[in-house]
């Protein structure tokens, strides 16, 4: 029984269990099972790919079992779900492998001694239907859930805000799995030479098709074992998030406050746009990550980096109007960023009605950092209006010393508006929205 299949059942199982996050949970799995490169990557494989599929496959799996699926113990459940994405979605495994694997492990996991046959039985039939029934709910929205693994709410959401043809796109392209998209520390490297280091040690590397300074890179393994990242040439940050830094016009000598830093990325780009001088505060609420914060700055080399532990929604007097640059990339619902946390978009949506409020909180608080005539950028990794241009435009209309403030990116050339959202389906990069704002001097 290979440890790959194992490990993405066990981790699967969980999650489920506890709502953990898969991406943590799987990681340590991995190195406590001392998974080789091949094997850890299989294992991201089957688990990112059920994730990814899980209302398809379980769609799939109630069409051919006698019990639901609800009623069975989950880890026979997360086998059925690994085994039922090797056969439809993986051709490298051959099928009767799979079937086989899939019951020696129910046998292992299961007290149940009817569990091992349920499994064969199941996953006999899934190959026996093969391509299956048309896939077909209630109703279209229904539909398009299973077919593309969103939750009824969330298609709702994404086809109000794109029409049925744009959400279509969007959910299509949540389904596929992104390279991973990381930034050339400058300050050390040049993007020619740490491609080269990279390939030299069997990684797949592209330049970004429209960012400098960016690569995209696949075959990876686990990044913290490669020689370019110890030295500290990279850090991994999608293409959008780096964009809202460029966007902040942060540059050498400037005073930059980043209040909700963790886990870096945005520190690190401005650092490095500011040439490692100047000063530049990043401020996190959790000790653990005022940690990871220090250790991602002396892996960089970025002295002008100061971690600080700070709730972004209290103020500290003596920062009020010190600032030429304030980044805030406000905790929001991630469902901007589904395709790399395939997870998110199974949350309980309850919760995210009170994202708002607290998102403007911050704003509010923050702002008064910003120095007269220096810069605001807002930011969020989701795609709802109601946190994104829904919370700036409650801004503006009770901070009159402030105003929209036009940028210019690589690519997208000017924004007028002082605002842009980024799509996974359109722009290839993570959903995410950046509004500059200025404050009248």
């Amino acid at each position: 029984m290979g440890p790959a299949r194992e490990t993405a059942v066990l981790t699967l199982a969980a999650c489920e269990r506890q709502g953990a996050w898969s991406e943590g949970h799987l990681k340590r799995a991995i190195r406590e099972r001392g998974l080789d490169r091949r094997d850890a990557a299989l294992a991201t494989r089957l688990c990112f790919g059920v994730l990814q599929n899980k209302l398809l496959l379980d769609w799939r799996l109630a069409q051919v079992c006698s019990m639901k699926l609800e009623k069975l113990d989950v880890k026979i459940l997360c086998d059925l779900r690994v085994a039922a994405y090797q056969l439809l979605f993986l051709d490298k495994i051959p099928p009767s492998a799979a079937v086989n694997e899939a019951v020696e492990l129910a046998k292992k996991h299961s007290r149940n001694p009817r569990a091992a046959g349920l499994v064969n039985g199941v996953l006999r039939a899934l190959l026996r239907q093969g391509e299956g029934a048309e896939i077909r709910g209630r109703d279209r929205i229904e539909t398009l859930s299973i077919r593309y693994s969103h939750p009824r709410w969330l298609v709702e959401k994404f086809v109000e805000l794109l029409g049925l043809e744009g959400a279509q796109d969007l959910m299509e392209a949540n389904g596929r799995q992104p390279p991973t998209t990381v930034q050339v520390n400058t300050l050390r490297t040049t993007p020619e030479r740490l491609a080269d280091g990279l390939r030299a040690q069997g990684v797949e590397v592209e330049p970004h098709p429209w960012l400098s300074g960016c690569l995209l890179l696949t075959g990876t393994g686990d990044l913290e074992r490669l020689d370019a990242f110890r030295r500290g040439e990279f850090y991994v940050q999608d293409a959008a998030s780096r964009l809202a830094v460029m966007a902040s016009g942060a540059g050498p000598g400037t005073r930059v406050l980043d209040c909700c830093a963790a886990p870096g990325g945005k520190s690190f780009a401005a650092a490095i746009a500011m040439e490692d001088r100047g000063e530049l505060v990043s401020c996190d609420i959790h000790p653990h990550k005022i940690k990871l914060l220090e250790a991602g700055r002396d892996r960089l080399g970025l002295s002008v980096m100061v971690p600080c532990l700070q709730d972004a929604a209290k103020t500290r007097e003596d920062w009020v109007g010190r600032f030429d640059t304030v980044l805030i990339d406000v905790p929001c619902s991630g469902l901007g960023i589904i395709r790399k946390k395939p997870d998110i978009r199974y949350k309980d949506p309850e919760p995210l009605g009170g994202l708002p409020e607290v998102q403007r909180r911050i704003l509010d608080n923050c702002a008064q950092y910003v120095r007269p005539g220096g810069t605001l950028v807002y930011s969020t990794c989701t795609l709802l209006e109601a946190e994104n241009g829904g919370v700036v435009d409650g801004f503006l209309r009770d901070h009159g010393q402030f105003e929209p403030a036009a940028f210019d990116l690589p690519r997208f050339g000017p924004q007028p508006g002082g605002r842009m959202t980024f799509w996974p389906h359109i722009h290839g990069t993570d959903g995410f929205f950046v509004a500059r704002l200025h404050r009248k001097g």
